[in-house]
Parts: C-alpha cells; structure tokens; sequence
C-alpha cells in the first residue's frame, strides 16, 4: 500500500480552462488526473448531438486533452478517470484510440464504464413498476415520456473501482458521480471496505472538494482580492491517506490561493442537508469536518463521518417544456430606464394584440436591477442613468408564435422610445426549454457495465 496518493483536478466543467490538465502533469508528481465534465444540462446537449450523428454524444475537447497528455499518461504512469463519455462513452473510447495510434502509444488499457443511460430502456422499466417519479412534483415520468432528451443513472465509484481492479489507464464514464471520480483511486489504493462509511464519506468529501477545479483555488471567490496571480490559477490536488485524512492543495509556483476559507466555500457548493449528503457510495456528514491549515496552499481535513448508502439510485432526466426567446435593447441617458421600461410594456402589449400567448415572462433592466432584485429601484426614473439594457425573456409552448414575438423586437427602434444604442444578434428566434426530472430507481434495477480495451 502506497503511503499516500495524489489524485488532481483536471477539469471542473465541459468547458473548463484547456490547459489545466496539462499543467497538473507537467508541474509536479500525480497518480490521478480526475476529470468532470457533466452537469444535468450537459446530458441532454449531448444526447441532441448523438441524435444527429452516432459518433457523438461525448465531450470531445477530452479527445484534446488527452492527445496533449498521453505521453505523461504511459510515461509517468498518471492514471486518468473521467465522466466525458456522456451519452456515448464507447465513441469516446474510439476516438482516443486514434489519439494513442496517430502518438505512436502502445501498451494503454482504456475502461469504457455504461450502463447509465437508459432512455432506451424506460417502457421495460415502467411496466416493471418502476414509474421514476418526480422528486418534486410526484407525477410519473410517463407523464412526459414522449418529451424526453436524456435519462441517466448516477452511478458511485463502484464501476470505476472495477475498472481500476482490470490495470486501466484510462477511465471513460457516463454519468458517473463527480465525487465518485476521486473517491475511487482511494478504494482501490488503500483496499478500503466500501461499507467502512467513514472512509466512503471521507473520499466523497473529497471529491466534493475538487469537483469544480480551480473554484477550490480562489476562483470564484468571495475574497477574491486577496488571491494573487489567479491567471495562473494551479487547480487543487488531493493528498489522500490510508486513515481518511487528506490533505488540499495545489502545485508549487502556480498561481490562486487555497485556504480554509476557499475550502469552506467549496464545502458549502450544492450540499443541501449538510448533514446528509446523499450519494450512490454513502451519505457523508458534513458537520463532522475539520480542518486546518497546514502551511501555504495545504489545508488538511480529517474526522468525518458516514452513514450506509440508500436502497436506490438517482435518476437525472431531461426532457423539452415549450419554447423561450430572448432579446436585449440598450436606451441611452436621459431617462434611460424609463425608456426602456416604456419599450418592455409596448412588446408586452402588441403581443397581446397579435394574439400571441405566453406560459412565463420576464423583463430586467441590466443595469438596475439584474444583480440586485429590489424592485423598489423601479419605482424611480433615475435620470442619470448613462445607459440601461432592457432584456425580455418570453416561455411558451407555441414555436410559432414565440417566433412571431421575435419580429416585434426590431421594429421598436423606430415605433418606441428614442435613444436606442444597442441591438445585436439579428432576429430572435425560439429555441426548446430543457426542463430537468430527478428521480429514484431502486439499485436492483440497474447494472454498470465496464469493458477493457487493449491499444
């Protein structure tokens, strides 16, 4: 058993800064490069593009990465375990096939984990009683059956664990947990007993802590004056220990900032009930952390505490709730918001004249009120305004007629208020409104699959 391992964040996002992997193999010693790439959104987006084209459905700026760090892969043995296969992680897996070919690699085993998706499966679910109710509402799924984009399982760090158990190198999921992503490396390193819950949720935490890369390292901040060379954020890295205890830090020589308190906002980042953070592993306590700093850039955490994992799974589906359009017009001093307040109920109106009807609207001065909602401020003229930008957002459940509602925009520059200075993107046009539907499928319904490929 290794004394410690060090498993790094490479991506918090699809999206996320492009170097970052790079730099976490490059600028010092790692056995892990964690990657995640998924939010609920990203499913159905993903599942469109493999709707246009098999090929698709998986991030493919993970194909980039890796050919920029597949030689740190072989040569340095870093091992890198990743959710960016999405809704195809076998097209994934083909795709860095090429990569390791065009490199000259040969020698990598590449883990492709599934089994999440079921979209395909859901009427054999539902006539087996499972109806994937709403978390919220408690209608069943069949309720918007025929709407649906995406339907995945959340699976935990099992499946990956397995993966690790065959010698991959290389671990392409679906929708596979962001804290199950780091939690693993520390069960399979340590041979720790997945029912030892203390364990579970101390490698849980510790996923949470990286999961949303540099947001750890002073990005997004509160006092993010205080955080020094953050073009150069150095994304954080877990240094976990056989006992639970790890420690979060960041490479030498790179730029940002991790404190307790960046550690303390992170903690806090999408917990609910801090004492019941529910995942597939276990259900981790977050009252029972604590933690210090440890010298510069090194925070150490210790003593949490676990509960059993629940009987089931959580389900993340999408599916299309109508139609929405927006569009933004920019009134110049003087009496900049009352023009563009003027504007906002002129649209409204003529709407209602051309018939066209909508579920949800919404209008907001940037400007005024866009990051403040105190509404009294739009009780005022505030002449001295230089410039306010009236932004309309419009829901319904006709393309149609939203679309319709789009042409109103520009004729207002000339049949509104004067003072118009900014209209940019052309026509407006509708585009579908992904709603999103959690819900809970009992554990004996599901299975993850895990298959070894050989390069």
């Amino acid at each position: 058993m290794k004394e410690f391992i060090k498993i790094a964040s490479g991506q918090g996002f699809w999206g996320d800064l492009p170097n970052a992997p790079l730099h976490q193999v490059k600028k010092g010693k790692i056995d892990y490069l964690v990657m995640d790439y998924l939010a609920e959104v990203t499913m159905s987006i993903m599942q469109k593009q493999k709707m246009r084209n098999a090929n698709l459905g998986y991030a493919r700026d993970f194909v980039e990465v890796i050919e920029s760090i597949i030689h740190h892969i072989k040569d340095d043995k870093v091992k890198v375990i990743s959710n960016a296969g999405g809704v195809n992680p076998v097209a994934c897996k083909d795709a860095l096939v090429e990569v390791a070919k065009n490199a000259g690699v040969k020698g990598l085993k590449i883990a492709v984990v599934d089994g999440d998706d079921i979209l395909d499966h859901l009427d054999d679910l539902i006539q087996n009683g499972h109806e994937l109710n709403n978390m919220e509402s408690g209608e069943p799924i069949a309720t918007v059956h025929d709407r649906l984009l995406s339907a995945n399982i959340y699976f935990g760090c099992r499946p990956v664990v397995e993966a690790l158990e065959k010698g991959a190198d290389i671990i392409i999921t679906g929708r596979v947990t962001d804290t199950g992503l780091t939690l693993a490396p520390m069960v399979f390193e340590f041979g720790w007993d997945i029912e030892d819950f203390d364990l579970m949720a101390s490698g849980t935490i510790a996923g949470h802590i990286i999961e949303c890369g540099g947001q750890v390292s002073g990005g997004n901040f509160t006092d993010w004056e205080t955080v020094n060379n953050i073009e150069e954020i150095g994304f954080p890295i877990i240094e976990a220990y056989p006992d639970g205890t790890f420690y979060v830090t960041k490479h030498e020589k790179t730029g940002g900032l991790i404190s307790e308190m960046t550690v303390k906002e992170q903690l806090l980042y999408e917990i609910g009930n801090p004492k019941e953070y529910i995942t597939p592993d276990c259900i981790a306590d977050f009252t029972t952390i604590q933690l210090a700093q440890e010298g510069k850039d090194r925070v150490k955490i210790w003593g949490i505490k676990g509960e059993a994992d629940t009987s089931t799974y959580k389900i993340s589906a999408s599916y299309i709730d109508g139609y929405k359009l927006n569009s933004t017009l920019v009134y110049c001093w003087p009496d900049a918001l009352k023009k563009a307040k003027t504007a906002a109920n002129i649209l409204l109106k003529r709407a209602k004249f051309s018939g066209i009807a909508f579920k949800n609207t919404n209008v907001e001065f940037v400007g005024v009120n866009a990051c403040n909602e105190d509404k009294d401020l739009l009780k005022e003229d505030l002449k001295e305004l230089n410039e306010v930008q009236m932004r309309i957002s419009v829901q319904g459940a006709s393309k149609d007629e939203l679309d319709r509602f789009g042409k109103e925009i520009a004729p207002l520059i000339l049949t509104g208020p004067s003072g118009v200075t900014g209209f940019a993107g052309g026509r407006p046009r509708a585009t579908e409104v992904v709603a999103y539907w959690p819900a809970l499928l009992d554990k004996s319904a599901a299975r993850p699959r895990v298959s070894i490929y050989q390069i």
